[in-house]
Order: structure tokens, then C-alpha cells, then sequence
């Protein structure tokens, strides 16, 4: 069940050349687990900005957004005290297992919604390792932050200026972490390349082109075993065993 709110900006402040954090006060109480993502409306557009969660509280939610277009643009512009017409609540997140280790992957802007469920499953007891993917070491974000949480962290830069050179899975390759179970976020080449190189389980969580956000326009649909699902509904998080590639 997702609700319209009016949310007030508490911080936008950037974390790299093109990528901003913002605090947004407001009623959070449908947001209810981590994956899940927020439709911001801007004034002059006709459509909704999908942002995924980043963290959320009783009276808070953080989102980081890139800025890539007029939208985001026009985000990244807002300073505290201005207000936003969100929608909350919408798609259906991450389903925690339980299991003892647990690794995140998270390529770019697929990175701040492993942050949240970060935080659930070393609540949970889990040991979590953790890997990041950039393109070059200027675009590298959150990295502090999920070491203050206790994980284990690994970089991956397409150019080697940070971490290891080269991708995500490059990445696991190296480091060979010894987990059960794993949670992705990130765009469609890195997550069809992960789910060939890893064989365990996980869930998957996709950056798609929504129209309206809670499923009404049918325009962000992809296949699964089990028919289509649309990735704003159903999504943005499916198995790994359900992906049709």
C-alpha cells in the first residue's frame, strides 16, 4: 500500500561531482522494508522521479539520487525547507533470510538501497560482506558507511583507481567471500553477470524506466517464470531463480 505526503527537505547535500543525498521529514510508516523506493513529483514535469530508499526512520527517509537529467537537475537545485509530494510505500523490497553470511553487491546508484538492509541484517546478526562498483574512484560513495556498520568492504573500479580494476564480479573472484545467500542492486549487465558467475541463491533488485510507479500503466514489465511482473509492483526485487534473462 503506498500514500501521498508532503515531505520537507532537512538536507541535499552532494556525495560526489553528480550525486546528491537527501533527507526528506515526513510520514514514513508505509515504507516498511528495505528495496522499496519513493515517486517524487517536481513541478513543471509531468512524471514522477522513482528514488529508491535509502534509509529510513519514524520521521525520516534518506534517498541518493545522480543527477542525469532536468529532473534530477532541478532535485539537486532544493534547499532545506522546501517541500516535495512523494508517494511512500511503493514496490516490494528485499525478504531477509536467514542465513549467516551474506554478501551485497551494489553498482552505482544500485548501491544506497543495500544500506537499509545492511543495517537489518547485521540487526539480525548476519555477517555481511559487502561489494561496491564504480566506474572510477571520484564516483565511489558510502563506502565509510558501510564499514561503520561493521561489514566487510571491497571496491571494484572500471578503471583501477580504486579497489580492484575491473567489475563487481571481478571483484568476488578476488576476494572470495565464504557467504549463503546474496542481495544486488544495480543495472541489468552487472546483475545477468552476477547471477552467471555466482552460483547461490539471492535476490535481485532492478533499475527500470517507470511510468506511473504502482503499476497501473504496465510499462515497466518484465518476464519471469511465473508471467510477467511489473518491476514497480511486483519488483523492483525478484529472485534470482524466477529471472528470465
Amino acid at each position: 500500500m503506498y500514500k501521498q505526503g508532503i515531505f520537507t527537505i532537512e538536507e541535499n547535500q552532494p556525495l560526489t561531482a553528480s550525486v546528491y543525498r537527501m533527507v526528506l521529514a515526513g510520514d514514513t510508516r508505509y515504507i516498511t522494508a528495505p528495496g522499496q523506493f519513493i515517486n517524487i513529483a517536481l513541478e513543471g514535469k509531468f512524471l514522477r522521479r522513482p528514488i529508491s530508499v535509502c534509509d529510513y526512520d519514524s520521521r525520516t527517509v534518506t534517498i541518493i539520487y545522480k543527477v542525469v537529467g532536468q529532473g534530477t537537475a532541478q532535485m539537486a537545485k532544493m534547499q532545506p525547507g522546501e517541500t516535495l509530494d512523494v508517494l511512500t510505500g511503493l514496490g516490494n523490497g528485499y525478504t531477509i533470510q536467514p542465513v549467516h553470511h551474506a554478501l551485497l553487491i551494489g553498482g552505482g546508484v544500485g548501491v544506497p538501497p543495500l544500506y537499509n538492509l545492511c543495517k537489518c541484517l547485521r540487526a539480525a546478526g548476519q555477517q555481511v560482506t559487502v561489494i561496491l562498483g564504480f566506474n572510477t574512484q571520484s564516483e565511489v560513495f558510502y563506502e565509510a558507511e558501510f564499514r561503520a556498520l561493521g561489514c566487510d568492504v571491497h571496491l571494484a573500479t572500471a578503471d583501477g583507481s580504486a579497489g580492484v580494476r575491473g567489475f563487481v564480479t571481478t571483484a568476488i573472484a578476488e576476494c572470495r567471500p565464504e557467504f549463503d545467500y546474496f542481495y544486488a542492486c544495480g543495472p541489468l549487465p552487472m546483475l545477468r553477470a552476477l547471477c552467471d558467475a555466482v552460483p547461490q541463491d539471492g535476490q535481485l533488485s532492478f533499475e527500470e524506466r517507470m511510468g506511473c510507479g504502482f503499476g497501473a500503466c504496465m510499462g515497466c514489465s518484465c518476464k519471469t517464470k511465473y508471467g510477467n511482473k511489473r518491476i514497480c509492483k511486483e519488483g523492483p526485487v525478484l529472485t534470482k531463480g524466477e529471472v528470465i534473462w
